[in-house]
């Protein structure tokens, strides 16, 4: 199986997160491959901003989540190792980019983002990240 390393980003800006839904209807967060010299912090800064037009700042690790899946292109399982940055938006303003396939997104309170989020390890680590980017707004 093949592995591929991954970054990104949980984005929050006061008590809402930021979600994108890609071409298949899955509600995500933006993330990206992690190719040779590069770092995790850096990519998922990049995938943030290239994905949804956020400049953001990252404030903490969130954690990792990993899940496998079969590439119809290269007809072979892949094992996805994601890393995660809790990071705070500079603003409201974002800008989907429909040319990499997404079709919708913007921030939305945590509530709704356990909704509409599509798989549960994102959900779990969503709310974790939520409770994390609190701690940072209180100290």
């Amino acid at each position: 199986m093949r592995q591929r390393n991954c970054a990104g980003g949980v984005v929050f800006l006061k008590d809402r997160v930021f979600l994108l839904r890609n071409d298949k209807g899955e509600w995500v967060l933006p993330k990206g491959v992690i190719r040779e010299g590069e770092l995790a912090s850096e990519v998922a800064l990049n995938r943030v901003r290239h994905e949804a037009g956020l400049d953001a700042k990252i404030l903490a690790p969130a954690g990792e989540t990993c899940y496998e899946f079969f590439s119809i292109s290269r007809r072979a399982p892949i094992s996805n190792r994601i890393d995660w940055f809790i990071m705070q938006a500079e603003n409201e303003r974002y800008q989907i980019n429909k040319n990499d396939g997404f079709q919708d997104g913007g921030f939305y309170t945590t509530g709704e983002a356990e909704d509409r989020i599509t798989y549960s390890q994102d959900r779990a680590l969503a709310r974790l990240a939520y409770e994390k980017y609190l701690a940072f707004q209180q100290a």
